[in-house]
């Protein structure tokens, strides 16, 4: 049985919230919760991953605006 390489990010804190990602055997991506290491497997094609990793980089999963924040955003451009 192969090993698999789980790695966690570096940006990752001590507050245990963290993922890990290992390139699977069959050529999958795996992810998976770094507190629950025997637990479930998120699995994604190459193209998926790189996907996903694409949109992180370009800030397509940023936070959105709170309302009160969006409104008074909206006041400051007017100006």
């Amino acid at each position: 049985m192969q090993q698999i390489k789980w790695t966690k990010s570096t940006r990752s804190f001590s507050n245990s919230n963290c993922v890990e990602v290992a390139q699977l055997p069959d050529g999958q991506i795996g992810v998976r919760d770094s507190k629950t290491p025997h637990g479930p497997v998120l699995q994604f094609t190459p193209g998926e991953w790189n996907a996903f990793t694409a949109g992180v980089r370009n800030g397509e999963f940023a936070a959105p605006l709170r309302p009160c924040q969006h409104a008074h955003r909206r006041g400051q451009s007017r100006r």
